[in-house]
């Protein structure tokens, strides 16, 4: 004879007491990831936004596109090195398209724009270029030393790189460090957004904090 597994027994009902201690651990759970969400600080939402990325934009594409305006972008599975932190610093509403672009107009000696040949700012791609995010750190947030340790840098900041053969790059610093202590940084230096161990590979050109840190809080 064909035997059959025997069936499973019915679960038994929940108590008033056990489910009132359910209830309890859900709602102190619930609590908990609220909190951990309120108290992170703005460079630990932007490192968060960047890792995200990772993934999901997938190339390295510097075609000049026009974008709408303000919180414009590309395509997210595309973009350039800029994009990674244009990206991120949106977590914290903090759109460079627009703040550049004004920036740009206000003060438009204080901006290379001879490199490119411009007249007036443009709001498709000036954002979008390194040596203009460099001078709108400087103006309106931290620059800070360019140091050689891994202590120098806290998670958040943006550097600025010359790749060769001597091209402007920047990434953001990873809150993940080497076993060596060397922080990891987030960046699209052509496959896409990664975080890798890239923050001593070139010559630093630039170190910032933005938004500024507020006096004694290293966020």
């Amino acid at each position: 004879m064909r035997s059959y597994p025997a069936a499973p027994r019915p679960t038994p009902p929940l108590t008033v007491a056990q489910r009132s201690l359910a209830a309890c651990i859900a709602i102190l759970g619930m609590g908990s990831l609220q909190a951990a969400a309120a108290g992170a600080g703005p460079q630990q939402q932007v490192v968060a936004a960047a890792k995200e990325q990772i993934g999901v934009t997938l190339m390295y594409d510097p075609a000049y596109q026009k974008l709408a305006y303000p919180r414009g972008d590309v395509p997210l599975e595309r973009g350039v090195c800029t994009d990674v932190v244009i990206r991120a610093l949106r977590r914290v509403d903090i759109d460079l398209q627009e703040l550049v672009h004004r920036d740009m107009k206000a003060a438009w000696q204080a901006y290379p724009h001879p490199n490119w040949g411009l007249k007036r700012p443009d709001p498709n791609i000036d954002h979008r270029r390194v040596p203009n995010l460099a001078v709108f750190f400087t103006r309106h947030g931290q620059s800070l030393p360019v140091g050689k340790a891994g202590g120098d840098y806290a998670p958040g900041d943006i550097v600025t790189w010359t790749v060769p053969p001597g091209v402007p790059h920047i990434g953001l610093v990873a809150d993940e460090r080497t076993p060596q202590g060397v922080p990891l940084v987030i960046h699209n230096i052509g496959a896409g957004t990664r975080m890798e161990d890239r923050l001593f590979a070139w010559p630093v050109t630039g170190h910032y904090r933005y938004p500024a840190a507020r006096e004694g809080n290293r966020y």
